[in-house]
């Protein structure tokens, strides 16, 4: 990446996240309800979330319910460049710190998702996607997408989108983006 890039996007995230703090100072919690209502459609189908840190929005109660109709799990950094891995997760499971702060499961079980929802710190209106800057989605989404047909939805507030992302051609475009306003399908 370019120096030029490297500060584009450093400025860009700067930028999603102060929107993402606004937003996420105003959730009523009642954010996850259009995720929820996706997911309803797809009962069944390997989903992963994820453990939501900061102020990322949280797919939590909508995780809860897929829970009860399939297998349901969260990412695991098993290290630097490596793509992510994913652990079974259950709403009472005996959960530990990992990578970066987020909660994994303490005795993980691995399998992989048919649909993974991802964090991000901003999104644009045609599916692309700023992440934290490891990589970690871009590499594991497209090693899942070479072995099946895999969906990513990116979960965030409606305030993170932006216009114009610098995007590179390595980043993996989301299908869909789901915020608490609404569904926007990209396929």
């Amino acid at each position: 990446m370019s120096g030029n890039l490297k500060e584009v996007k450093a400025a860009a995230r700067k930028e999603g996240f102060a929107r993402r703090k606004i937003a996420h100072a105003a959730d009523t919690g009642a954010g996850a309800g259009h995720l929820s209502s996706f997911l309803a459609g797809h009962r069944g189908v390997p989903v992963s979330g994820y453990m939501p840190i900061r102020t990322e929005i949280s797919p939590l109660p909508a995780m809860d319910e897929a829970a009860a109709h399939g297998p349901v799990g969260v990412p695991v950094i098993t290290g630097a460049g490596e793509p992510l891995r994913f652990a079974r997760w259950e709403p009472d499971a005996a959960m530990t710190e990992g990578a970066f702060g987020a909660l994994i499961p303490a005795d993980p079980l691995f399998f992989e998702p048919e649909i993974v929802i991802v964090p991000l710190v901003a999104f644009d209106g045609s599916g692309g996607r700023l992440g934290y800057g490891g990589g970690f989605y871009d590499r594991t989404l497209e090693m899942l997408r070479a072995r099946r047909a895999t969906l990513a939805i990116g979960f965030a507030y409606a305030a993170q989108q932006a216009a114009g992302l610098p995007l590179e051609p390595t980043d993996q475009p989301l299908d869909l983006i789901i915020t608490e306003e609404g569904i926007t399908d990209f396929r």
